[in-house]
């Protein structure tokens, strides 16, 4: 740009040294129209245009004497204080000249005989640098369309400058309100299908190794508000290999209706459904990965989607690198958590542990509750809760995603917060204190010996193939047996473990990921599996996602790295929680399982250690979004092995599962409280006591009733005949057994159904 000082400036005429003129917002955009990126074409109002506004209207000594008699951390008087301000700006005439430079500018953003709808947005001076990120504080329009309804969104940004929130920030941040100016963009509206975040670094844990993706139907004002939970991607640089994608179910949207923005309901059929594809997800990826490296420093940048097109509608720098290093630390024993179960879940959005009385906020109008300490708890943050979020322990929301304003604002603060937990506000009560860990996603309130075998003498077995109602599948984990064992009598693999091929891998998954070795694990992976598929096509191979426990997992090479200790991990980090928290992980099955079943279409899913309807939901959808629900061959089982899963099984099952297997190993301990490995109370388990029969003849009744199939994987019916002739009586589809107990078990299950039909 020339010394001379422009009232109007088109994007092609800006770059990144223009901020002093157009701000931070209006300098990156003229950048990246400079640098070839997909940017809405549009044009600045510049600083000079505020300037003459503030001087025609003699504006700047009466906003210098109401802003030097406030008390910034009186947020009544803040709020009244800024009040008085914008009434002035409004009230206040556009000179001449801007309005007439202005006008002209925005036909010929439109072009001849139009008048386009555009996106108005502030662009503070002092804004989007990698010291300070305004996160949403100045004012946005959308689909501003006319003349006169230009000139007043404008007035309405110039405004914006003197909202409670902005002054507080720009005081508490030590910046001169004198020295921060304001421009004003004016880009052609994008009508977005989908639109979004990303970062081209993770924005929780730093991994500067991954670029996070978040995506939601209709405009994007709703994720930079929090109003909704987004999809998240997670994309790795350099292969650009999707490591994870989380599914949100979004009810509402932002979108246009004639002249107005209006919010409404997402069509049901697309409420759970993934918002971009997976070709978007990676170009998308591949657009932060070309702004980081033109920027030289991580970006936060909004895009939309219109029709087939992308386009990258503001980029920033990520602000929240250090403060985010700095306030990450773990638990010292002792120190205070003393109860283990969490009772409030969401997403990790700003590490670090925060303990304080729960405040339950409403609006913003309630901030002023919020003391020194406490815990801030809202349905969603929006700029006006900053001076309450600077004072609190923690905060805790039930709506938003990584980048929704509590995230970024928490993480800039340094303060820990959880996002997206849905009933954050009606399970927290008021003055109750409670311990947030922001790295975990959770709130809490407060704080091998050989056992002799039972097993009865063998009968002498029969090898003739008789057939039977109730399938019999078999038990396996070596894919060295998978042809051997196929020949056998056998309908089937009720339960194939993941546990001893993922051994063979060599390799902790994460480790693997980290390394950039995904690819080799995928390969290793569906390569054992295809080697039972083969042999077994057409016939089930059910293959159970990995249930490694956390001390088995440190076992792995480089798991040490990875898994905590824990006291009791029976109990601990596993099973579909696991997958919840380390989606990147349990990707590496789904891409296994995919890569598998381009050939051979008899390969299922199996869900272990599913602790509630809402999990198995949630692991729903990350299956659903690889599209294995596509086909009609695919089913998606749970095991059946916690209590919780027998009294609501139900529940379970209007989730939308297919199957079930009873995992009675486990059942039996969590029943009767016992360790089967404990040679102390070893005694105690019995897998034929009458509430463990209880819990098997509950769960067939109720899958026969619910029209899903049932069978049973544990030990206990390759151990036990007459717990076999019950399982037949009850009405079980499928029992599944170890292969030294093919035929005796199936000679039971001919001569009970024999029985059953006299």
């Amino acid at each position: 740009m020339t010394a001379q000082k422009p009232l109007v400036a088109f994007f092609k005429d800006l770059d990144k040294n223009d901020i002093p003129l157009v701000g931070g917002k209006g300098a990156n955009l003229g950048e990246m129209v400079n640098a070839g990126f997909p940017v809405p074409n549009g044009f600045a109002v510049t600083v000079a245009s505020y300037d003459l506004f503030l001087q025609e209207n003699n504006l700047k000594e009466r906003i210098n004497e109401i802003l030097k008699n406030t008390n910034r951390n009186d947020p009544a008087e803040l709020e009244a204080s800024s009040k008085q301000i914008e009434r002035l700006i409004m009230k206040s005439r556009v000179p001449d000249e801007v309005a007439k430079e202005t006008i002209k500018a925005y036909k010929k953003l439109s072009g001849k005989f139009r008048r386009s709808l555009t996106a108005v947005r502030s662009s503070a001076t002092a804004e989007d640098l990698p010291g300070a990120s305004f996160a949403g504080q100045q004012a946005t329009f959308l689909n501003v369309k006319g003349d006169a309804n230009l000139l007043e969104s404008i007035k309405g940004c110039w405004a914006s400058l003197f909202t409670g929130r902005a002054i507080f920030y720009r005081e508490e941040n030590k910046i001169d309100h004198a020295k921060v100016k304001i421009s004003v963009i004016v880009q052609k509206m994008i009508q977005s299908e989908v639109s979004g975040v990303m970062f081209s670094i993770d924005p929780v844990t730093n991994d500067k190794d991954r670029i996070i993706v978040e995506a939601v139907w209709g405009l994007g004002e709703m994720i930079v508000q929090g109003s909704v939970v987004p999809d998240t991607y997670a994309v790795q640089k350099d292969t650009y290999a999707i490591l994870s994608k989380v599914i949100s179910d979004q009810a509402i949207q932002l979108i246009k209706k004639g002249s107005k923005t209006i919010e409404t309901e997402v069509p049901p059929k697309l409420r759970d459904k993934q918002k971009i594809s997976d070709e978007e997800i990676v170009k998308l990826a591949k657009l932060a990965a070309r702004l980081q490296e033109h920027y030289y420093y991580p970006q936060d940048i909004e895009w939309a989607k219109e029709g087939k097109e992308l386009y990258i509608v503001q980029a920033r720098p990520v602000t929240t690198i250090e403060s985010t290093d700095k306030k990450t630390r773990e638990l010292k024993d002792g120190e205070i958590i003393t109860a283990t179960t969490p009772i409030v879940k969401g997403a990790a959005a700003s590490p670090g542990i925060g303990t304080g009385t729960v405040r339950v906020l409403k609006s913003p109008k309630e901030i002023g509750k919020v003391k020194n300490g406490d815990v801030l708890v809202a349905p969603m943050t929006s700029p006006d809760y900053v001076p309450a979020m600077k004072r609190a322990s923690a905060i805790v929301t039930d709506e938003g995603g990584l980048t929704s304003h509590a995230a970024i604002v928490s993480r800039e603060l340094g303060v820990p917060c959880i996002v997206g937990t849905k009933e954050a506000t009606k399970k927290l009560k008021e003055n109750v204190i409670v311990t947030v860990d922001g790295t975990k996603g959770v709130v809490y309130l407060g704080g091998k010996v050989k056992v002799e075998n039972n097993k009865p003498p063998e009968k002498e077995e029969s090898k003739k193939r008789i057939k039977t109602a109730t399938n019999l599948y078999v038990n396996l984990a070596e894919p060295e047996r998978a042809k051997e064992i196929s020949k056998e009598h056998v309908d089937g693999v009720g339960l194939l473990r993941a546990e001893f091929m993922i051994a063979n891998i060599g390799i902790h998954p994460k480790e693997a990921i980290k390394n950039k070795k995904q690819d080799q694990f995928i390969d290793k992976l569906s390569g054992n599996l295809t080697e039972f598929c083969k042999h077994f096509d057409p016939r089930p191979v059910v293959y159970r996602a990995t249930d490694f426990k956390t001390n088995e997992y440190r076992a792995l090479p480089g798991g040490e790295k990875w898994e905590p200790e824990e006291p009791n991990p029976l109990m601990g980090y596993r099973g579909a929680y696991r997958y919840m928290n380390d989606p990147d992980v349990f990707n590496l099955e789904i891409q296994a399982i995919k890569k598998v079943r381009e050939k051979y279409k008899n390969l299922w899913l199996m869900i272990p250690f599913v602790r509630s309807p809402q999990e198995l939901a949630q692991i729903r959808r990350l299956i659903a979004a690889e599209g294995l629900f596509d086909s009609t061959t695919f089913k998606l089982w749970m095991m059946v092995e916690l209590p919780v899963n027998v009294i609501l099984l139900k529940d379970f099952i209007e989730v939308g599962i297919d199957g079930v297997s009873i995992g009675s190993n486990d059942l039996t301990m969590l029943l009767l409280g016992t360790d089967r490995d404990n040679s102390e109370v070893a005694e105690a388990f019995d897998e034929r006591s009458k509430v463990v029969r209880w819990a098997l003849r509950r769960t067939i009744r109720t899958c026969n009733k619910y029209g899903i199939t049932s069978s049973i994987c544990g030990q206990a019916p390759s151990s036990y005949d007459d717990l076999v002739q019950d399982l037949v009586r009850w009405g079980t589809t499928s029992i599944s057994v170890n292969p030294d107990a093919i035929y005796r078990v199936r000679d039971i299950i001919a001569e009970t159904e024999k029985e059953i039909i006299k």
